[in-house]
């Protein structure tokens, strides 16, 4: 009979994601995650196979919850751009209240570009993110909100590769005086 495990493996992968958050993959040893999450290494084995196999957990967590906000927010009600735009400048002022910690996707592959798993990861979000972009799109075209002439894919794509540049500016400590008219152009993209 298998031994119930001492500990809410769903709460320690949030923890765990906060601190890899805030300090990196590198920067968080074994003993401080252990010390986070209240377990022996023993038990941290048992149930995610190795540090990599929790922060994987993490990444992944974090992921879903990137990707479920955002298509929250591309369906908020309002016209596509100015849906993006609201979403663009709550990314800008969130990145700014706390420019160190950035986003955890753009972190994980500056730290872990030589780690296929990270990277497989990072790709299946971005491919996440531009899907929900896209789709996002495709409705304001059907609405006549948007011109004919750019593929939405292509505009997704621009728009996804355009967010993970607005977090690294960001934690380069662009300000939003900075940022605030580099939204505007990149909005211009849905004329």
């Amino acid at each position: 009979m298998a031994r119930s495990r001492g500990f809410d493996t769903d709460a320690a992968v949030e923890q765990a994601m906060d601190l890899f958050w805030k300090q990196g993959y590198r920067a968080t040893p074994m003993p401080r995650l252990t010390e986070l999450l209240g377990i022996g290494s023993g038990s941290l084995y048992a149930a995610f196979g190795s540090k990599d196999g929790l922060y994987a957990q993490a990444l992944r967590r974090y992921c879903e919850g990137l990707v479920a906000a955002l298509d929250r927010d591309v369906r908020a009600g309002d016209d596509i751009r100015t849906a993006l735009r609201r979403l663009l400048l709550a990314m800008v002022t969130a990145d700014a209240a706390d420019p160190e910690r950035g986003c955890l996707l753009v972190n994980a592959i500056v730290e872990r570009a030589a780690h296929d798993g990270t990277v497989q990861q990072v790709r299946t979000a971005m491919t996440a993110i531009e899907a929900v972009l896209a789709e996002a799109l495709e409705r304001a075209r059907v609405r006549g909100e948007l011109s004919g002439e750019r593929s939405p894919v292509e505009v997704a794509r621009f728009l996804t590769t355009f967010i993970q540049g607005l977090h690294v500016m960001s934690q380069a400590r662009a300000d939003r005086a900075f940022l605030e008219p580099a939204v505007a152009v990149a909005l211009r993209v849905l004329d």
